[in-house]
């Protein structure tokens, strides 16, 4: 056997009990009590014709045909008195090599079955060949290496538990030294290692694989430190949390076990929303923990009960420990909530309330199987963590709402990144004269001279599509009440006679206020008239009828939505995916230069860039970052359209879009509005910008019918001869990728009202084809 380790180190080892050999023949010769004399005595002559054990070995079989001998050899450091009190055994430095044990060694290993395999836990390939090193640094240098790395066992018990060992290792009995393969280091090298102890490749380069030798054999001890290392790993889970990254620790719940040392537990948490008066689950530990107490609660009580069960605890906020369920009052037995006790077979309990400042944060709750698995000792064991709970719940309560206000900021309103450094200078300012009591008067924040890019990726006829489709849901309702009625008495002739009046109205002279009309009628006389027949005696079948067609009316409306339902979905999810990839997309634009950007989402997705030096006066600005963040426009609403592509047929209505790109050269000023908290272009010059971009929406062809704009192509609208030749370029750029087809049109665009000799370029998506 060429190496006892199974990961790679600097040794050659060996199993030796040279040294304790020595030590015998000290006793032999010096010692004055002559029982020693003759024991040690005794012990060499038995070794003596088996030489191997002086000298070394690496087949561990030898392990076990001298197991007796090396009983007898080893007897004075493994007393038979302490056999069934001390974990320990003889042992090969940092292996998992281990024999001659005790009593209560054997015993744990038994217990964690046949096919267990003792290892070091948390020591990865690299950091083990370097803590050899350090161990030849420490041993044949003389270097004084305080090693703080504590070693452990992780072994289970007969019940699954997982108990933790600490290792402490006598290494009396090992000698190291180098072959003539081993390479020297002078002290600066080994202090340039010691500052180096995380570069495995230096280590190796001056200890080499194999090129010293280990010889001997340690004695190791165990000390069970379950309860410590478990405390430590429920301290670095919750210590963990991280709102922004959230990976639940999927070993909790055995952490706990092996803390509470319950082989059968269940743990689970719930936050307690303290607006609402109600407990909210972890998502993303909803998988992992196991709730059945509390999910009872929340799914069982009613409103009022509820609140009064939570004031109860806030007020009183002492844990409930229940031993054995079976030992309850016979009250409490007869309580639906024993039931839940029994169907989830739980015989012990605790529930616990997380306070803060006499507020509830969070409820806590243990459940075993094994009646008298908790008590007042396993209570007591939660105060050495306790605190950590409530610094890890607080912090992620502070880390939520730091998180939610950063949505708000992204989602709901427009100040964005690029800008917010201009708002922070005013806000200090604002602040600095608040500390010292001094008035200060917030300036207007704006921003002068920048170039504005423009672009839309607009869903076609969308109010076409929703006229119609409101009309198939009303003549669809309409259908649905004909039937019913012709189901019920006499007395509903005058509502069917209504509805023929309002279907005709419908699909011959729909008028502006028909659906207001037809609403009042549904909401004043129709629905009421359906909802008496509910209450008196019905035929079976006019119950269901009616019941059928109140699922499909919409409460807020009292009008049949499933058709107008499908095409609003379709739009959001456009919406969603086309804005999500300008958002993605405007990431890389961001680093062509920092520039505004919002972007608006109604019957498809608009967004504006303003770019300038006053965005980023830090940075070097000029007309090339223009050039840049137009193309990277071009091609970003190219990938918009070729994306759209591959999820239009899974639009529940299907949709087309038509983009269209407005160059304008003149710079322009924006100012944030106070009262509607968003930028806007200011001042009647720069109002022209924003009137142009409004007439384009519906823009038409000079001379024809024609919108400048269609689905499944690009339209980019212009003034003068210099933007058509910069677009030129960028489309033949993007044709050589095969993006854009070889079909460029030259277009005028009507004449608008109050602007006049606009150009524009319209080329179309190569389809199926990807975009980097």
């Amino acid at each position: 056997m060429a190496n006892l380790y199974k990961k790679d180190s600097p040794f050659q080892v060996y199993i030796s009990f040279k040294k304790y050999l020595d030590v015998l023949e000290h006793i032999r010769y010096n010692d004055r009590l002559e029982y020693r004399v003759n024991y040690a005595e005794s012990l060499i002559d038995r070794t003596k014709n088996f030489t191997e054990l002086k000298d070394g070995f690496q087949d561990i079989i030898l392990l076990e045909k001298y197991e007796d001998l090396i009983r007898l050899l080893l007897a004075d450091l493994f007393p038979t008195g302490l056999t069934n009190n001390e974990i320990k055994a003889a042992s090969i430095p940092l292996s998992n090599i281990t024999f001659n044990y005790t009593e209560r060694f054997k015993g744990i290993l038994k217990d964690a079955g046949k096919d267990f395999e003792i290892e070091l836990r948390n020591i990865n390939d690299n950091e083990f060949y370097v803590f050899c090193c350090c161990l030849i640094l420490q041993t044949y240098f003389k270097k004084d290496i305080k090693s703080t790395i504590p070693f452990y066992y992780d072994i289970p018990n007969k019940q699954g538990i997982m108990k933790h060992y600490k290792i402490t290792v006598n290494s009396d009995f090992t000698e190291i030294y180098p072959t003539e393969l081993a390479k020297i280091p002078s002290d600066d090298i080994l202090d340039m290692l010691l500052e180096n102890l995380d570069d495995f490749k230096l280590w190796k380069k001056y200890f080499p694989s194999q090129s010293w030798i280990l010889k001997g054999f340690t004695i190791i001890s165990l000390v069970d430190c379950t309860s410590e290392v478990a405390l430590s790993d429920l301290k670095s889970s919750m210590i963990e949390i991280d709102p922004e990254d959230l990976n639940p620790n999927e070993n909790l719940t055995e952490i706990f076990k092996s803390y509470f040392d319950v082989a059968d537990l269940n743990f689970g948490l719930m936050t307690f929303n303290k607006k609402e008066q109600k407990l909210d689950k972890l998502p993303i530990y909803e998988s992992l923990l196991t709730n059945h107490i509390l999910d009872f609660w929340i799914n069982t009580f009613d409103e009022e009960t509820r609140i009064n069960t939570f004031n109860n605890i806030s007020h009183n906020s002492k844990p409930i420990v229940v031993s054995n369920v079976n030992n309850l009052d016979e009250n409490i037995r007869q309580l639906p909530s024993f039931n839940i006790l029994k169907d989830n077979n739980v015989n012990s309990f605790m529930v616990i309330p997380i306070m803060k400042d006499n507020d509830l944060l969070a409820i806590m709750e243990f459940t075993s199987s094994i009646a008298g698995s908790f008590n007042g000792l396993k209570l007591k064991k939660m105060e050495f963590f306790s605190d950590m709970i409530l610094f890890s719940l607080s912090r992620f309560y502070f880390e939520k709402n730091y998180q939610i206000e950063a949505i708000i900021q992204r989602e709901y309103t427009s100040i964005h990144d690029s800008v917010v450094w201009k708002f922070r200078n005013e806000a200090e300012k604002y602040f600095t004269a608040s500390l010292g009591k001094k008035i200060y008067t917030l300036k207007q924040i704006s921003f002068k001279n920048l170039t504005p890019l423009f672009g839309v990726s607009d869903i076609r006829s969308s109010s076409e599509k929703r006229f119609n489709l409101m009309l198939q849901d009303l003549n669809q309702q309409i259908e649905w009440l004909v039937d019913i009625l012709a189901l019920t008495n006499s007395d509903s002739e005058k509502f069917t006679l209504a509805l023929d009046v309002f279907e005709n109205e419908l699909n011959n002279e729909i008028k502006a206020d028909t659906e207001q009309r037809f609403q009042r009628l549904l909401r004043e006389e129709i629905h009421p008239f359906l909802q008496a027949k509910l209450e008196v005696r019905s035929s079976r079948e006019v119950k269901t009828k009616i019941k059928d067609y109140f699922l499909q009316v919409r409460p807020q409306t009292d009008l049949f939505y499933n058709h107008r339902k499908k095409l609003d979905d379709s739009i959001t999810l456009l919406n969603r995916k086309l804005a999500d990839m300008l958002d993605e997309n405007q990431i890389k634009a961001q680093q062509i230069f920092p520039h505004y950007y919002e972007r608006f989402k109604s019957d498809g997705v608009e967004h504006n860039l303003y770019i300038g030096h006053n965005i980023a006066p830090e940075l070097q600005y000029t007309s090339k970052v223009v050039h840049k963040l137009r193309y990277w426009q071009l091609k970003t609403i190219c990938k918009m359209e070729l994306e759209f592509q591959t999820f239009k047929q899974d639009l529940p209505i299907s949709l087309d879009i038509a983009s269209l790109i407005f160059v304008y050269n003149e710079k322009i000023d924006i100012r944030f509005r106070m009262d509607e908290k968003r930028f806007d272009v200011d001042g009647a010059y720069n109002s022209y910008y924003e009137i142009i971009k409004k007439r384009l929406d519906k823009a038409h062809v000079k001379d024809s019918s024609e919108r400048i704009t269609a689905p499944g192509k690009i339209t980019i609208v212009y003034f003068g001869m210099e933007n058509q030749k910069e677009y030129l370029d960028y489309i033949s750029r993007l044709q050589k990728k095969n993006i854009l087809q070889h079909n460029v049109e030259f277009l005028k665009v009507e004449d608008l009202q109050g602007i006049t000799g606009l150009l524009a370029l319209r080329v179309s998506i190569c389809q199926d084809q990807s975009i980097k």
